[in-house]
């Protein structure tokens, strides 16, 4: 086990610290060439910056660039805390482990994940540093907030370094059924890493329950009300006291009873859906040059009846395959037509240096491709395909211009783009077209709700909302709405944070 780190060493520390990734600043170069940094647009580097500047943050994360180490500096009312990484360890740890291997398999296998001993190796080194990064800054009895599937054994690292401390997690990724997660031959190491938060936060309660499933089968662990009953037992090969084998699961422990008071601690293990920060996408939403942007959006593209919105990271599990061959189909059977109507699919630049990435491309820009050469003509577009990333009022201009939003993801842990398409949507119109398999769903009860994998349902979907009485268009965003205004990241942050300071 690690020594805990000495006393002395944290007693000028930060009283929050968060772990994650990366850190909340991008460096950014000026005209004149001189370098320096600026906040991530993000929400959660939005939803925490209140809590960084109340109570004196700091935030632990690697600063992007690989083979460089950087000095602790300031930012914005935050301390930043770099954690530096190799060139090797970002293709094992990064590329590798967690999206070779943990992505793919907490997506559902839509991509078949690979399993190598080196990449497990350089992702426990890694989780080591940032664990020992954390325990570094924080204070005593400090806050540790830990962030996503990358780091998914610092919460045990830290806590063996630092029991003072209270520990959360949040997964902002799915967590797979217990039969997938199985797969992982590491199971156990991870399953035990993330029990050392004292809360670990999911996007569905349908995660939670796949988190507290898999505990139960392969650890054996007793739960109740969502609290995990974690032994104090250091030696994870060695039967625990209280267990016995179950025969039905192989080697897997199951509990014979509620364990003695005194020999355990609990972890809480439940749903927090995530959320964005929608008085920014509202305010932007309403301004007059974002507003004269999306009419020149339209204008661009012929003034279509309707103009259709895909926006996404070029991902396999975000569906857009399918799109393409529901929209395809639907210009074959004559449903739709160009120049009556548009798809604008944005697809953001994704991990280009992995190779399933790289084919998904592409394919991808070779089904577009096909598309428009068949379906073109001299004045209009049938898809409008856009690789690039925009700044955020790019996309509220966007949402603004776009009648439908479609949202077809095979499995996402929330899909953020669905509720900043409702947040921007201040007149009541729109039609949100949404995969039930997205965190979202959960939440966006009144949007035209699918099976992506269903191109029939898919198909009938686009045209629904194509088409869809305005009445009903609006009774379905008003509740789309209020749902998303009321429900906004900072108020995630602290139901969070309020919840693991409860415990």
């Amino acid at each position: 086990m690690t020594e805990t780190v000495e006393k002395d060493a944290y007693q000028a520390g930060y009283e929050f610290v968060v772990v994650a990734n990366r850190l909340a600043v991008n460096r950014v170069t000026a005209k004149d060439g001189s370098t320096g940094w600026q906040r991530s647009p993000g929400g959660l580097v939005t939803a925490l910056a209140p809590i960084m500047s109340s109570s004196g943050g700091a935030w632990v994360g690697w600063h992007g660039a690989a083979d460089e180490t950087l000095e602790p500096f300031d930012h914005d009312s935050m301390h930043l805390h770099p954690v530096p990484l190799s060139g090797q360890e970002v293709e094992d740890f990064y590329e590798g482990f967690s999206n070779g291997t943990l992505w793919p398999l907490y997506h559902d296998v839509i991509a078949r994940p690979l399993f190598h001993r080196h990449w497990w190796d350089a992702y426990q080194q890694v989780n080591q540093r940032f664990a020992e990064a954390a325990a570094k800054v924080a204070a005593e009895n400090a806050t540790v907030w830990v962030q996503d599937y990358q780091l998914q054994l610092v919460p045990q690292m830290l806590r063996e370094l630092r029991p003072d401390v209270k520990i959360g997690f949040f997964n902002h990724i799915p967590f797979p059924p217990p039969g997938l997660f199985a797969q992982l031959p590491w199971r156990h190491a991870v399953m035990k890493g993330l029990l050392g938060a004292d809360l670990i936060g999911f996007q569905r309660e349908s995660d939670a329950k796949n988190f507290q499933r898999a505990v139960r089968a392969r650890l054996g662990f007793y739960i109740k009300s969502d609290r995990v009953f974690v032994p104090w037992e250091d030696d994870a090969a060695a039967p625990l006291e209280g267990f016995t084998a179950d025969p039905a699961r192989g080697t897997a422990p199951r509990q014979l009873s509620v364990p003695a008071e005194g020999t355990f601690r609990t972890s809480e293990a439940t749903a927090f859906p995530i959320s964005i920060d929608t008085d920014r996408i509202v305010e932007l939403s309403n301004d007059p040059k974002i507003i004269s942007r999306a009419a020149q959006i339209r204008a661009e593209l012929g003034n279509p009846d309707t103009i259709f919105l895909g926006v996404d990271r070029l991902d396999y599990t975000k569906g857009i395959r399918h799109r393409l061959k529901a929209y395809d189909e639907l210009l074959q059977e004559g449903k739709l037509r160009v120049g009556k109507h548009a798809l604008v699919q944005i697809a953001s630049p994704s991990r280009q240096g992995v190779e399933t990435y790289q084919r998904l491309r592409d394919e991808i820009e070779l089904a577009v491709g096909r598309i428009n050469g068949e379906f073109d003509t001299m004045g209009h577009t049938a898809i409008r395909y856009l690789h690039h990333s925009y700044p955020v009022e790019e996309m509220v201009a966007l949402y603004l211009a776009a009648d439908v939003m479609l949202v077809t993801a095979l499995r996402d842990g929330m899909n953020l783009v669905a509720k900043e398409y409702v947040a921007a949507r201040r007149d009541g119109t729109g039609v949100l077209v949404l995969s039930e398999f997205t965190g979202a769903a959960d939440q966006l009860r009144q949007a035209l709700l699918i099976n992506p994998h269903d191109i029939d349902e898919l198909k009938a979907a686009i045209v629904q909302a194509a088409v869809l009485d305005r009445e009903d268009e609006q009774k379905r965003m008003r509740s789309l709405r209020r749902q998303v205004v009321s429900h906004n990241v900072q108020r995630w942050a602290e139901e969070f944070m309020h919840r693991l300071h409860e415990l």
